[in-house]
């Protein structure tokens, strides 16, 4: 239940190409450590080319996040994304909701994460396809001590490669 459909080192990785040859045409993403550091209010270097590329090839995308409004949807707008925010991932809700909204099946949305226990666990759950991307920073114990456990926990389970497109 925590292995990912594929593992790549950044979101920037995901292609059009790749996303069409799994028949995905719609993308759940998390925030934090996934399109930026935490509690970042801009995006990672890359990720708006990445998403304006996104769009550009019909890929539909929604923002889904543990986090409460006051942090995503300011993300969101910067991102001209739309977001569920208090997806409660791993539970299945959130991602059936970012589904439902994008008029798209279980079977042509991948969710796009960092963690196992939350993006993964919760995309295997739901009944779709995963990406499990590497975490861009690691958390501080002081802010993020739950997380940073969640983090050691993971280890045994986490990718031992990365996919490369050909």
């Amino acid at each position: 239940m925590l292995h990912p459909t594929i593992a790549l080192r950044s979101v920037c990785d995901i292609t059009p190409e790749l996303l069409k040859s799994m028949g995905i045409r719609g993308l759940m993403l998390d925030i934090d450590n996934t399109l930026t550091t935490h509690d970042n209010p801009t995006p990672a270097a890359g990720v708006q080319q990445w998403i304006a590329d996104m769009k550009k090839n019909g890929i539909r995308m929604r923002l889904v996040s543990n986090n409460h409004p006051p942090r995503v949807e300011p993300f969101s707008r910067v991102l001209g994304i739309r977001c569920v925010c208090d997806a409660n991932k791993p539970l299945r809700s959130g991602f059936a909701q970012a589904a439902a909204e994008m008029r798209l099946s279980k079977h042509e949305v991948c969710a796009v994460g960092d963690q196992l226990y939350t993006d993964i666990l919760g995309a295997n759950l739901f009944g779709c396809r995963s990406i499990y991307v590497a975490p861009m920073a690691k958390e501080s114990w002081k802010k993020q001590t739950f997380i940073r456990i969640k983090r050691i926990l993971e280890l045994p389970f986490l990718p031992k490669s990365y996919y490369k497109e050909k």
